[in-house]
């Protein structure tokens, strides 16, 4: 992808880099490494990072790798790798053959964690977790020394080799490395660095039984892959200190690479953990991690989202080192904008009405054109076929219509978008006096583009004629959840869900949608904008709505 493609600002990080660069620190060289923890799909806050790593390495003309911190196989698995892959693909970015694991460096985090007891700087501790917890101490109290602390470098290097071998019980032990027990940072009072877990690995199956913890795997794996700059999400903060330790106290990194963090990307309507997409999937709540109304990456896409309005709002919203809530408005508002110039403007009717015109000979039909954008000629254009029956919208009549109801009345007109003016001069009703039909006339000299087409009235409406319609299936959504924010108060965020965010309906489209397949999008007039669903066959297409018309952060921005 060129640089170009890739909304880019300045921001404090590359502030850092443009030091670094000034410096010589490291030749000028820039290298960023996007790690996700294959425990789940990624979601949009994902998508900041992946931009910003990526985009990174593209300003600067450097290299941004794809690493697995596979180092958890409780919670991984193939199906997690597969999606990030695609994900970070669909994006528009590309590692080249610069793709690695934590676990690609077992063997190398084992050696090197040898090396650290052998030079007094870790041992085995046999307190359980929540003995290691209440010896760390609090923020106001220092902890206190394991009494396995003073163990002997051999004791510990035995003890290691045969966790390794498997000789202990999962959570018997682990290896802790030996900082400062009263140290005002709770990340560094003796944090564990390897835990027993007999767990089934994705890729070294079950070669081992002690794994590398996170804050261990990370620093190493970045220094041993050349990474420059390490960006990370703010949470890690604190851990920064423990980073440097694990590269400087052996003195083998230099330069080594420099932990920075930023504020991770929260949205409203939207909860962004993973543990609770888990649950929302697991639970039965969505149909699945591509569920359109979930904030994962593949559930946009399914939705309809395009990789350059993604790209486009992670460029917006900024790199800060404050948290910060961003409106789900702007990212509707960046859909809109890349897909306003781009998508087709067809028809369909998603709550049918039937009118038949009266005065419209029996049996005669006829082709009119249409443009399929005024804002990008280059689509061209397409014909659609009228003829004596059409569906409208149910909403688009009303008997009794309140003042400035500018649509069809009883005896009142309205223009049939690319077509003619037609008049109601009749409701039609069933058993129950419920609307089932409307008669009509149209005036012949009125047809769009020709002589009488000057004849003005107040209202538009949109179309399909019966003879030529597409049966499709149309999903609306709405948020997922209807507060602003999901997470507030005591009740549990599952039982937030928002009844409504889904509703189906059966609907009329014009010919030219029926050819439609996965990946084409498209507007429907006077509706929003909709892409063709995976569901969809020949001649039978499924739609979700990606954003209505109405853009309310374009109206804030004003």
């Amino acid at each position: 992808m060129a640089t170009s493609e890739i909304p880019i600002s300045q921001n404090f990080i590359h502030d850092i880099i443009d030091k670094d660069n000034a410096s010589g620190k490291y030749g000028r060289r820039v290298h960023t490494r996007f790690p996700p923890e294959p425990n789940g799909y990624l979601h949009i806050g994902h998508a900041k990072s992946i931009c910003l790593n990526f985009g990174t390495a593209l300003k600067y003309g450097g290299q941004c790798n794809l690493r697995f911190d596979d180092t958890n196989p409780s919670k991984e698995e193939t199906e997690y790798v597969d999606s990030i892959q695609e994900d970070v693909k669909w994006l528009g970015f590309d590692w080249e053959d610069r793709l690695f694991y934590a676990s690609d460096y077992f063997g190398k985090l084992y050696d090197y964690a040898e090396q650290l007891i052998e030079a007094g700087h870790a041992y085995v501790c046999d307190l359980t977790a929540d003995e290691i917890r209440r010896y760390r101490g609090t923020l106001t109290e220092p902890g206190k020394d394991s009494p396995y602390r003073s163990r002997s470098a051999g004791e510990n290097l035995d003890l290691f080799r045969r966790m390794k071998a498997g000789e202990f019980p999962d959570g018997a032990r682990v290896l802790r490395a030996k900082i400062d027990m009263a140290s005002p940072n709770l990340n560094m009072r003796d944090p564990v660095l390897y835990r027993i877990m007999r767990a089934h690995h994705h890729r070294t199956g079950d070669t081992w039984c002690i794994y590398p913890m996170y804050d261990y795997a990370h620093p190493l794996s970045d220094a041993w892959e050349g990474i420059t700059h390490s960006i990370c999400t703010l949470e890690f903060e604190a851990h920064r200190p423990l980073y440097d330790w694990c590269l400087d106290i052996l003195g083998q990194f230099k330069p080594r690479p420099v932990q920075i963090e930023f504020a991770r990307l929260n949205v409203t309507y939207t909860v962004m953990s993973k543990r609770k997409l888990r649950a929302l999937v697991e639970n039965g709540r969505v149909a699945g991690w591509d569920d359109p109304r979930m904030p994962t990456i593949s559930g946009l896409r399914r939705r309809g989202y395009t990789p350059g309005a993604i790209r486009d709002f992670c460029g917006r919203i900024g790199v800060a080192k404050a948290d910060s809530v961003v409106d789900y408005a702007l990212l509707e508002h960046c859909v809109r904008e890349d897909l306003g110039p781009k998508a087709p403007r067809l028809m369909a009717v998603l709550r049918p009405l039937k009118i038949v015109l009266t005065n419209y000979p029996e049996g005669r039909s006829e082709d009119l054109p249409a443009e399929l954008n005024p804002e990008n000629e280059a689509l061209g254009t397409r014909t659609m076929p009228f003829g004596r029956e059409l569906y409208i919208e149910q909403d688009d009549f009303m008997e009794n219509p309140p003042p400035k109801y500018f649509r069809l009345t009883p005896g009142g007109e309205v223009r049939l978008k690319s077509a003619y003016i037609i008049k109601c001069e009749q409701v039609v009703k069933d058993s129950g006096g419920n609307i089932v039909e409307l008669r009509c006339t149209y005036d012949p000299d009125t047809k769009s583009g020709g002589a009488g087409s000057a004849r003005k009235v107040k209202g538009t409406i949109h179309w399909v004629a019966a003879g030529g319609a597409i049966p499709c299936e149309v999903r609306l959504y709405d948020h997922l959840f209807p507060l602003e924010d999901p997470e507030t108060g005591d009740e549990d965020f599952l039982s937030r869900v928002n009844p409504g965010s889904l509703v189906t309906l059966a609907a009329l489209a014009e010919p030219a949608l029926g050819a439609a397949q996965y990946g084409g999008r498209f507007q429907f007039i006077r509706q929003g904008y909709f892409a063709a669903d995976p569901g969809s066959t020949p001649g039978k297409p499924v739609f979700n709505r990606i954003v209505g018309l109405k853009d309310s952060w374009a109206k804030i921005q004003k």
